[in-house]
């Protein structure tokens, strides 16, 4: 028989297998180190775009904001220029309903009584003054009373005022209370 020994072969094939296992894994470890580095690549450009992205909005959100904050103060300019002209706008409305509110105090006097001091506080005047008896103090609180123009006349004190060298021994001193009503306004309420 002849003798064959296969050990050198079996050496030689373990040595083979060995190698070519060497080498697979080599190039298995080769495309799993290329795999991570195109993943971490890929990765990488993706989270710079998303960063460059949240830099994008940032930027305009603040430019946003500074616009935003800038509408306010246009709209709070606005609102004061719009309050200026109401303002502005009333005056030159009442300005005729003053006029006519010392015209009907010169039309509502009655004879024999003057005033000596005029006050007014909103729609609510206050007359002081003196008259020749409590009967033309009687007749101007009835002036007051028709007028379109005035409205609840109130006698707040009367005095007789005997040293007033205007009207005599008789005369009285008065303060009166009333409002001043627009009769414009009133009928566009009703």
């Amino acid at each position: 028989m002849a003798r064959i020994n296969l050990l050198p072969w079996r050496e030689w094939e373990r040595e083979r297998r060995r190698t070519e296992f060497i080498a697979r894994l080599g190039v298995i470890l080769v495309l799993g180190a290329a795999i991570v580095f195109v993943v971490g690549f890929m990765l990488d450009t993706r989270v710079e775009s998303q960063n460059q992205r949240n830099k994008f909005l940032t930027t305009h959100i603040s430019q946003l904001d500074a616009k935003i904050t800038e509408i306010r103060s246009l709209r709070k300019d606005r609102e004061k220029l719009l309050a200026r002209m109401r303002v502005i706008q009333d005056l030159q409305g009442n300005r005729p309903v003053i006029v006519r509110v010392f015209d009907e105090l010169v039309r509502t006097l009655a004879d024999g009584v003057h005033y000596g001091q005029l006050t007014m506080e909103g729609d609510d005047l206050a007359v002081r003054g003196t008259a020749e008896s409590n009967n033309r103090i009687s007749a101007l609180m009835r002036n007051l009373d028709g007028s379109d123009w005035f409205a609840e006349p109130n006698l707040k004190s009367i005095k007789e005022d005997p040293v007033n060298s205007d009207y005599g021994d008789k005369a009285s001193s008065f303060d009166l209370t009333f409002a001043q009503v627009n009769p414009n306004e009133v009928g566009e309420d009703e």
